[in-house]
């Protein structure tokens, strides 16, 4: 199949399909006058791609897991686990730096909210000061 069909069946741009080439994650024959083809094989790799660099992980990442499963062995299986290890470490710290910023964003929220249910309140208070003022109370 050529790169547009490859790009449209995967779910991502010819764009992602030409970098991700590039980058050594996909390769694809020539034809004679140099258009790209893939296998179908390449449809699950390219979903498989996307997946991981939306997980969090750069291609140089993916390119030190790919032979574990373009290759499985004992070698290759140890060596994307324990990088895939490091990943799970990254993207924990991250997780936690992301709940750690939204727990401040709730106090602040919080915090807004009452600064404004206190404005208003006062602002209503004021306007009833104001109509008993005018009713001669």
């Amino acid at each position: 199949m050529r790169i547009g069909e490859l790009a449209s069946r995967a779910g991502v741009s010819v764009r992602s399909i030409r970098y991700y080439e590039e980058q050594g994650l996909l390769t694809s024959t020539r034809s004679p006058s140099g258009q790209r083809h893939y296998t179908e094989a390449e449809v699950e790799r390219v979903a498989l791609i996307q997946r991981l660099y939306t997980a969090g992980l750069s291609s140089r990442t993916i390119i030190e897991l790919l032979p574990c499963i373009d290759a499985p062995s004992e070698e290759n299986s140890d060596s994307a686990l324990a990088r895939m290890e490091l990943e799970r470490e990254r993207l924990s710290t991250h997780i936690a730096d992301l709940v750690r910023t939204r727990n401040t964003l709730d106090a602040l929220m919080a915090t807004a909210r009452a600064h404004r249910d206190r404005d208003r309140d006062q602002e209503r208070e004021r306007e009833r000061e104001r109509l008993r003022a005018a009713a001669g109370g």
